[in-house]
């Protein structure tokens, strides 16, 4: 007995769907800016919640799915908001045209530091690549410290604003959609078998080293690109924004959210975006009862928010369809 497909299994039909509810969301999101029903305060908010979440996804394919533990994503983003911002300050492109190319540039950019700091790092393991990846984060902080076209520690200053809620909202759905497609992928099945036994994908014949500095690699990349939002939110970068604490701030969002869970990195990200500001009001106490939170959290869910599961539209619509038809009556789609 054969069963029928339906239109859910169907890639391309759940790809429309997925497009359309992405538009949809935009639409509303924008429709709520400009009803002014989110105030000007709000709608600036959305921009870093937006490279917040591309920063914590893009660890998340590093750490939760690759398994390695790096401590110097802040570095990446600094690179890439640097090689953002002097792009877009030395040419005189109108903005849509400068913007993305600086972004593409920051990525490009943080990527090969991502590849040249990957291929020695990503033979240790745990503690020592934590170790290496930090060294490597400080490094680039202390060389932007002293240099002169960076603005040395007086920061780099004129950067003009050209990242928009749109932009933010674009380079979210790109950074999900490609780390969620790669890993539906076998390259993402050949990455979850290195976190699981890395010896036995080599002995599989996986090509280990070629995996995880891919990874690396495109992880450094996505970070790279929030540093391009957050220079050109900003409009002025200074290297001590980029110092250790930045790197634990993403990966305890990573880890609230669950090691491996791309939903999770989100709504963690959101929420540690929005929370320090909604407890503004406690101004005495915000860091005290914000850090109580994060503890409660990792008392009663140690997994972290989401655990290991990743959201998919699909199968949630499959699920509630089974519900309404009863489950589905045995032989019901039989040829």
């Amino acid at each position: 007995m054969v069963k029928k497909k339906s239109l859910l299994d169907d890639r391309r039909f759940t790809y429309l769907l997925n497009t359309v509810l992405v538009v949809a969301l935009y639409l509303v999101i924008m429709a709520l800016i400009n009803h002014k029903v989110l105030n000007r305060y709000q709608a600036n908010m959305l921009i870093p919640i937006g490279y917040n979440i591309i920063m914590a996804v893009s660890l998340n394919l590093a750490t939760g799915y690759l398994g390695q533990l790096p401590l110097g994503h802040a570095g990446f983003m600094a690179v890439g908001a640097y090689t953002s911002a002097l792009f877009t300050l030395g040419v005189n492109l109108p903005a849509n045209i400068e913007f993305p190319i600086g972004l593409l540039l920051g990525g490009i950019m943080a990527s090969i530091f991502g590849i040249i700091i990957g291929l020695p790092a990503l033979r240790l393991r745990g503690d020592y690549l934590a170790i290496i990846t930090l060294g490597f984060g400080e490094i680039i902080r202390v060389i932007l410290l002293n240099l002169d076209f960076t603005g040395g520690a007086f920061g780099l200053g004129g950067i003009e604003k050209h990242t928009t809620v749109t932009w933010t909202y674009i380079c979210v759905v790109i950074t999900l959609f490609v780390i969620h497609t790669l890993m539906k992928s076998r390259h993402g099945r050949a990455i979850l078998s290195i976190r699981e036994n890395e010896i036995a994908a080599e002995a599989c014949g996986i090509k280990t080293t070629y995996y995880k500095t891919m990874a690396f690699a495109l992880s450094a990349f996505f970070a790279g690109v929030a540093g391009g939002l957050y220079a050109h939110y900003l409009r002025i970068l200074d290297p001590s924004n980029f110092a250790f604490m930045k790197s634990v701030d993403y990966l305890v969002m990573v880890v609230l959210g669950g090691m491996g869970s791309m939903i999770g990195s989100v709504l963690a990200a959101i929420g540690q975006t929005w929370l320090p500001e909604l407890l503004r009001a406690f101004a005495d106490y915000r860091m005290v009862l914000y850090a109580l939170l994060l503890v409660v959290v990792m008392i009663f869910k140690p997994s972290g928010l989401m655990g290991t599961y990743d959201f998919s539209l699909s199968r949630i619509l499959k699920g509630v369809l089974n519900r309404f038809s009863g489950g589905g009556k045995k032989g019901e789609d039989a040829v």
